[in-house]
């Protein structure tokens, strides 16, 4: 067992959080809708730690994830939170740090949903997906407010479902009850915004 297994399996035992070693709950079945879901080959799913907050609540999962991208035998490996509820009810919708490529994307007409009121959200991020009218709604004040404070984030949303992550970074076992508690924060911000 390696250091990270170990640090996670204590965690869990102090917390009172479950964990399995391996995707023995078909998380990879769950998140086939997800972008992040379908990126490259060899996609796995390890070091699964199960946050349950009453049957009403939530359920989340915070995991390791990694997957080899195809133009390179690199892999790329980092830490998802997945948080379903049903107070959650959000738009099909994919939030990601804005690159140089996403910039030269709108140059040849690639659209992403902006906001006028906020410049700063909009240069940082790019937001998709197909029911503009209905994310603007989930995206108040307090939701921008809040990515553009804590800049790097990316976040998929489908109905219920809500997956939150930094694009190839690990994070280490100390910092996952802070990523917890921020999904919380971001459920919460989306919920209050319906």
């Amino acid at each position: 067992m390696d250091y990270r297994q170990q640090s996670l399996r204590e965690l869990a035992a102090r917390r009172a959080y479950e964990y399995c070693a391996t995707d023995e709950r078909g998380l990879h079945r769950q998140l086939e809708d997800f972008r992040l879901a379908n990126r490259g080959r060899k996609q796995a799913i390890t070091n699964v730690l199960r946050i349950q907050q009453g049957l009403l609540d939530h359920d989340v999962h915070i995991f390791d994830y990694s997957y080899q991208e195809y133009a390179h035998q690199h892999t790329i490996y980092q830490t998802v939170l997945f948080l379903q509820s049903p107070r959650l009810v959000l738009p099909e919708l994919r939030l990601q740090p804005e690159t140089l490529l996403h910039k030269l994307g709108e140059l040849f007409g690639v659209h992403d949903i902006d906001f006028i009121r906020y410049p700063k959200f909009s240069k940082q991020y790019r937001l998709t997906g197909e029911d503009e009218d209905f994310i603007r709604h989930h995206f108040d004040d307090d939701v921008l407010n809040y990515f553009t404070l804590h800049k790097g984030w990316s976040l998929e949303g489908i109905g219920y479902y809500m997956i939150l992550y930094k694009q190839g970074i690990l994070l280490p076992p100390e910092e996952i009850e802070s990523l917890y508690r921020r999904g919380l924060d971001v459920s919460n911000l989306f919920t209050t915004a319906r």
